[in-house]
């Protein structure tokens, strides 16, 4: 699902910025999760991943959703084996959100899909999709922006702010991200 046109539906002032579907999805999506999925206990890893699943995401078997992870909309989100998203993380799915195999995502971070074209008198929402590669890592309370592609291995570090991709095991920090260095023992 793409945002809908600023121009026609004036989000700025209270119009909808995706379709009605969407919003009722997201809507009994969060009802469900804050209910039943959010609170549990860390052991209930399959619980988490199974109500995920049951609202469209693509979830391996061996993937680890913490406890308070806030998803905003389960069909963009697809974590493949042993891919984790740790307590409290913000995985504002926008747009796709991929994590590789054995990708971390750690506490407080930020993954966010959208964004607003400042020029636009409308404000429209941008969506772009995020990618982390195998055995990537973003560290704690790091904010990673629409459009970037972690590459395999790559680490951006704790509360690092990136908007710019990362190649295969760069390590990037800071604000705004600037790669510091290559992670040893990469190929």
């Amino acid at each position: 699902m793409y945002p809908l046109d600023a121009a026609l539906t004036n989000p700025r002032e209270g119009g909808p910025s995706f379709a009605l579907r969407h919003r009722l999805l997201r809507l009994a999506w969060g009802l469900v999760w804050g209910l039943l999925g959010t609170w549990t206990p860390v052991p209930l890893y399959a619980w988490r991943r199974l109500l995920v699943r049951a609202f469209g995401a693509r979830i391996a078997p061996t993937a680890f959703i913490h406890p308070g992870v806030r998803i905003w909309y389960p069909p963009n989100l697809e974590m493949h084996d042993f891919s984790w998203l740790a307590r409290g993380v913000n995985c504002y799915c926008m747009a796709p959100i991929i994590l590789g195999r054995y990708a971390v995502v750690s506490q407080g971070a930020h993954l966010c899909a959208g964004t607003h074209d400042i020029d636009d008198p409308n404000f429209q929402l941008i969506v772009r999709p995020i990618t982390l590669g195998p055995n990537a890592w973003v560290a704690a309370e790091a904010f990673v922006g629409p459009g970037v592609t972690l590459g395999e291995g790559a680490v951006l570090g704790a509360r690092g702010v990136l908007f710019k991709d990362i190649a295969p095991f760069e390590v990037a920090a800071g604000n705004p991200a600037r790669v510091i260095r290559k992670r040893r023992g990469s190929p």
